[in-house]
């Protein structure tokens, strides 16, 4: 099964809709609450990424029986240290958006900590996409 989803940088308000609507999908599945958990936490630091520094964004998932892949591509301005930016408390976050309670330098952390597998890539100037699979529990 495959969804899409549209992300609009700036947009708070719609921040974390993608992640809402694919929680209710993997409960229909009737996949394990833990799963369903890790992967709407790290899908949710992922679409406010977008919001917070992105232009643009889109967002596929991808649901197997083993598995969920969960993939963000952005149009923004890229992360030029991914390893700084993997930093637990590292943020590039304007002002204005750490006023309204993001930016505290825990998404990307948190996407690791809640994928089996994280891998990103960037590019300066052009924009940052994020694979994450979360296996399920056997």
């Amino acid at each position: 099964m495959e969804f899409s989803y549209h992300i609009e940088g700036g947009d708070f308000s719609k921040a974390g809709l993608a992640s809402s609507e694919v929680k209710k999908i993997l409960k229909q599945l009737n996949v394990s609450a833990s799963v369903i958990k890790r992967v709407v936490v790290a899908l949710y630091e992922a679409e406010v990424n977008v919001v917070a520094h992105a232009y643009e964004g889109d967002v596929r998932v991808d649901i197997a029986p083993e598995r969920v892949v969960v993939v963000v591509e952005d149009r923004g301005p890229g992360i030029p240290d991914i390893p700084l930016a993997m930093q637990e408390g590292y943020s590039t976050a304007s002002a204005a958006v750490r006023e309204m309670g993001f930016g505290a330098g825990m998404g990307l952390p948190n996407m690791r900590k809640n994928s089996d597998e994280l891998n990103i890539e960037s590019e300066v100037g052009k924009g940052t996409k994020v694979t994450m699979l979360t296996r399920f529990n056997p």
